[in-house]
């Protein structure tokens, strides 16, 4: 971690969905400049270059499918806590 003490460095792959930025890294990919897609999404160019890295290794799906299973844990755990509750 770098930055400031007490102040936590923003992931920038974990700040946007994994849609948007695979939708980002192919703009770029396609063509377009990191200055325009940067200023039309309000994202540093720094973050866009990240995402296109990512997105060329293959690491957007390895991401949504974390995403997928994240959501499917949060879900299960909801369950057990409301039976659990219940049970009392």
């Amino acid at each position: 971690m770098t930055g400031l003490p007490g102040f936590r460095q923003e992931d920038p792959w974990q700040s946007h969905s994994v849609e948007f930025k695979s939708q980002v890294a192919q703009e770029f990919l396609a063509g377009e400049t990191l200055g325009g897609l940067a200023k039309r999404h309000d994202v540093s160019r720094n973050h866009i270059r990240i995402w296109v890295q990512k997105y060329e290794q293959g690491a957007v799906d390895e991401d949504a499918q974390a995403v997928d299973l994240l959501q499917v844990y949060e879900t299960r755990i909801v369950a057990l806590e409301r039976h659990r509750l219940v049970g009392r």
